[in-house]
């Protein structure tokens, strides 16, 4: 599984935050993702990819939502395998909170559509507008979508749990949300099926002309975000750079309390 190569990027994106690796006794164990039937194709593929003995079953069976819910469960038991998919850091056992992008050099863009597929939506708004959105427990994967996005479209967002499930919701919007999917879902890429239509037809919207547009704001370099730690107060900082002292206050405030990259980790 060499994650330079996009499908391998991807199915570990995927299988980070839909699969579930079981430790048993001995050399017992198993890699399983259970999805919905309606995307059982991604699991043939996943079985294509795989250059060891696997399987897709099928069941229908009652949950907390639906009386009757038809899924589809590839499965993985090579114990090889799975040292492999361990390695590369996909945690035995719950690991919602644990799971982090790799730490060998692996293809972004086919590692994140993996994320957003298993763990995020694509589609619109009630309004009509274009978003994606990504709800994970990882504060790893959180801070590293928002800064590709930064990265990619220049629109900074604020990672903090909700109170109410302790997880993050990260969610982009209208141009932001169309530069985005239009690098993540590109031509040819391994993607859910359904979520690949919508992320198409997302490439033709335009903005209504009665759509009021927000202007961003003048963005933080790095270069201001250090100087504002260095002078470490607010009011200097805001006739030192410019800027006004409620938006160096509630910069620093921000980088104190980790809530943005400080520049050194940019």
């Amino acid at each position: 599984m060499d994650l330079k190569t996009p499908e391998y990027a991807y199915m570990f994106g995927f299988l980070q935050a839909d699969g579930h690796l079981r430790q048993g006794v001995g050399r017992k164990g198993s890699l399983t993702v259970e999805i919905n039937i309606r995307d059982v194709d991604l699991l043939y593929r996943f079985k294509q990819l795989t250059p060891y003995n696997s399987s897709v079953t099928e069941r229908v069976r009652s949950t907390n939502f639906a009386e009757s819910h038809h899924s589809a469960t590839w499965t993985l038991c090579s114990l090889e395998a799975r040292t492999k998919i361990n390695l590369l850091g996909l945690p035995y056992g719950r690991k919602s909170k644990k799971i982090t992008p790799p730490r060998v050099d692996f293809s972004r863009r086919d590692y994140l559509r993996g994320i957003i597929d298993a763990d995020g939506s694509v589609g619109y708004t009630s309004p009509g507008a274009p978003f994606v959105s990504l709800t994970t427990s990882s504060t790893a994967v959180g801070v590293y979508l928002c800064r590709y996005a930064r990265q990619l479209t220049g629109t900074e967002r604020l990672i903090k749990r909700n109170t109410r499930d302790e997880i993050y919701n990260i969610s982009y919007e209208k141009e932001t949300a169309q530069a985005l999917v239009a690098d993540l879902y590109y031509p040819g890429c391994l993607s859910l099926g359904r979520k690949q239509v919508k992320a198409d037809s997302i490439a033709s919207w335009a903005r209504p002309v009665d759509m009021r547009a927000a202007h961003p704001g003048r963005r933080w370099e790095p270069w201001e975000d250090q100087a504002l730690l260095q002078l470490g107060d607010a009011v200097v900082a805001a006739e030192e750079l410019g800027r006004s002292e409620r938006s160096c206050h509630m910069r620093l405030w921000q980088l104190r309390r980790g809530r943005m990259l400080t520049p050194n980790n940019r």
